[in-house]
């Protein structure tokens, strides 16, 4: 992809989250926790790239290392995923168990499908990533 947007992504001491574009132009978050400064810190950083989202997106989030998901974090989710721009995303959430799954298939069934981010979960980071490889035409 020859027009990659900057990523604009930096680490901060005490954020439990780092974030890689991915060649398909999308990004990849890899989650080791989801305290309150891990969730602040995400959701600016989400917010930022909804507000200029300008077309079909493709992204990870791997979770497979949170044995947590709090209500907090679940409830900024809902909110992103309810933003208008969500729309243009498709979202592969690798998780470490069932447990995790079903946490994040709740904040799925929350969002407004009008706007909602197209998720699909799993727990096997090579299923993730071949779903994700599909053409995006294969997604509408």
């Amino acid at each position: 992809m020859s027009d990659v947007k900057p990523l604009n992504w930096k680490h901060e001491p005490g954020i439990g989250y780092h974030v890689v574009r991915r060649n398909d132009g999308g990004m990849h978050y890899t989650f080791t926790d989801l305290s309150k400064a891990t969730v602040v810190h995400w959701k600016k950083f989400a917010e930022e790239h909804l507000f200029d989202a300008d077309r079909l997106t493709r992204n990870l989030y791997d979770l497979r290392q949170v044995e947590d998901v709090p209500e907090e974090a679940l409830r900024a989710a809902i909110r992103l995923n309810s933003d208008p721009s969500a729309r243009k995303i498709r979202l592969a959430v690798v998780v470490a168990n069932e447990e995790a799954a079903n946490a994040i298939r709740k904040v799925a069934a929350l969002a407004d499908t009008n706007f909602a981010a197209d998720i699909h979960i799993y727990t096997d980071l090579e299923e993730a990533e071949s779903w994700l490889s599909k053409p995006l035409d294969q997604f509408a």
